[in-house]
């Protein structure tokens, strides 16, 4: 019985220890491959690969229309490929829109340029989701990534209507005014003083919906890659609903085509 006994928990002894190497072999293997994986991050940022979870960038850009900004946040799906979800913030001008000034108006030294028949601001929200593709990765620290970014999504018009300060023929007093077939005369007339102020005409907002796309060709000459720097050039489209009045008696459209040209800045985690 007592070498039963002893049998028994000999057997017993030899399964734990044989389970608990087996789970100290898994553990220690686990260990090991993240600590492969590591370095293996490592070392491809030493050789100028972009690695990265999570990137946030933000950007300024002239237009060949107007000017804006953007804020993308990116999510890598592979080395190769990003999920962005993008916004801008953008204006867009006239092409016939130039600066007037009244040289003959007695407060000159307080007035404001104005744009002689411009009827509204027209700003641009864009909200979109695309993908950014690496052509090119840099080789190493000093070099320049380069990638192809598109994406597409919900545009808003933003209509601010234009005011200026006139003169009243009728009773010399100051009036600021915007585009109406009431006050078109003096809208569009010789007695305009200034602009009405940048601030005027808010609580008027309007709101055009409609859809852009956008691509562009990016370079990323950031030395570090936690941080974004680069540039970025392309071209967008947008299509809204309706016509859009930005300049008085002229051709009002719905549809604008714009090259862009992007200073980036940002992380990466």
């Amino acid at each position: 019985m007592r070498s039963f006994c002893l049998t028994v928990f000999s057997l017993l002894l030899v399964t734990a220890s044989m389970a608990q190497v087996t789970r100290s072999g898994g553990t220690l293997s686990k260990k090991d491959q993240k600590r492969q994986k590591i370095n293996a991050m490592i070392r491809q940022a030493e050789e100028g690969v972009l690695v990265y979870n999570k990137q946030s960038t933000m950007g300024l850009q002239a237009r060949s229309n107007g000017y804006g900004l953007f804020y993308e946040i990116g999510r890598m799906k592979s080395p190769l490929r990003t999920t962005v979800y993008r916004f801008d913030l953008t204006e867009i001008k006239h092409p016939k829109e130039n600066k007037f000034q009244n040289l003959s108006n007695p407060f000159l030294f307080f007035s404001n340029p104005y744009i002689y028949g411009k009827a509204n601001n027209f700003f641009q929200f864009t909200m979109g989701v695309g993908q950014q593709r690496i052509l090119g990765q840099k080789g190493n620290k000093n070099g320049v990534a380069v990638s192809a970014v598109y994406n597409g999504g919900l545009a808003m018009g933003l209509l601010k209507p234009y005011y200026v300060q006139v003169e009243d023929p009728g009773s010399d007093d100051l009036l600021y005014i915007k585009y109406t077939s009431a006050d078109s005369v003096l809208f569009l007339g010789p007695s305009i003083l200034g602009a009405g102020g940048f601030w005027r005409g808010w609580k008027e907002l309007k709101v055009q919906p409609g859809l852009f796309v956008k691509g562009a060709l990016r370079f990323d000459y950031g030395r570090f890659n936690e941080v974004v720097s680069g540039i970025e050039v392309g071209a967008s489209a947008e299509l809204y609903a309706k016509r859009i009045p930005i300049m008085a008696l002229q051709n009002d459209k719905p549809f604008f085509f714009q090259a862009h040209i992007a200073l980036l800045f940002g992380k990466r985690k």
